[in-house]
């Protein structure tokens, strides 16, 4: 009777154990799944990419006139900025802004400042203030209003100031060449290490792809609409 109880309680043993090597392979593999790192792959931008091409538009500048990418097609490329009037981060950029357009406009390459804001969050940056405080900077370079909102999204736009450098394809499309930031110290001139925009510009006249072709627009976000309830 003992010797049948032992090879019993032995075979309730090697049972138990088995199912348990089993249960803890099982377990083993769903935890090596479950803990797989993610990809940590780069989103892509949202909206133009590097070499799209941009679809004209037509917005109203701050003297009254319609402007769109039609009154570029004889330039070699925009420097197309999406701005406004209320972002410190804009405010430190102004005069840099100013110093590129006095620059390379006459080397091909206008500013074309975008406003995107949505005056009702931001009431300083409707037209009115715009035109004020173009005149009080002595903007030389067109500043357009975004009003309905319909351009910021398709260039992927998300901050002020951010920068798209168009170039000229020779068939009078503006493609894009380079996005991001103007430099590399927003809050510090005198401290700019690289000047993106203007290294992108002497790639373009090269004939080079700028590099890189891609920074980080470092600003406010742009204010957008609520979106009814």
């Amino acid at each position: 009777m003992r010797t049948k109880f032992q090879f019993a309680l032995a075979l309730c043993l090697m049972f138990a154990f088995v199912s348990c090597k089993n249960d803890s392979a099982t377990t083993a593999t769903t935890d090596t799944k479950t803990n797989v790192a993610p990809k940590t792959e780069k989103p892509a931008k949202k909206g133009y990419q590097v070499g799209d091409a941009v679809e004209d538009f037509k917005l109203e500048n701050i003297d009254g006139s319609m402007v769109s990418l039609e009154n570029y097609k004889d330039e070699k490329g925009v420097i197309v900025i999406f701005s406004c009037n209320s972002c410190p981060w804009v405010v430190a950029y102004e005069d840099r802004m100013n110093e590129l357009h006095n620059k390379y406009a006459s080397q091909g390459y206008p500013v074309l400042a975008i406003n995107s804001n949505d005056i009702e969050i931001k009431p300083e940056d409707d037209m009115a203030s715009m035109q004020k405080r173009a005149k009080e900077k002595d903007f030389k370079f067109a500043y357009v209003f975004d009003e309905k909102q319909e351009i910021y999204p398709k260039f992927g736009a998300t901050k002020t100031p951010e920068v798209y450098l168009l170039k000229n394809d020779g068939t009078g499309a503006m493609t894009i060449a380079y996005t991001g930031a103007i430099d590399d110290n927003g809050k510090k001139p005198e401290a700019v290490n690289v000047k993106y925009v203007e290294n992108a510009i002497a790639a373009v006249n090269a004939g080079k792809s700028p590099d890189p072709t891609l920074t980080k627009a470092i600003g406010c976000s742009i204010k957008t609409k609520k979106k009814a309830s």
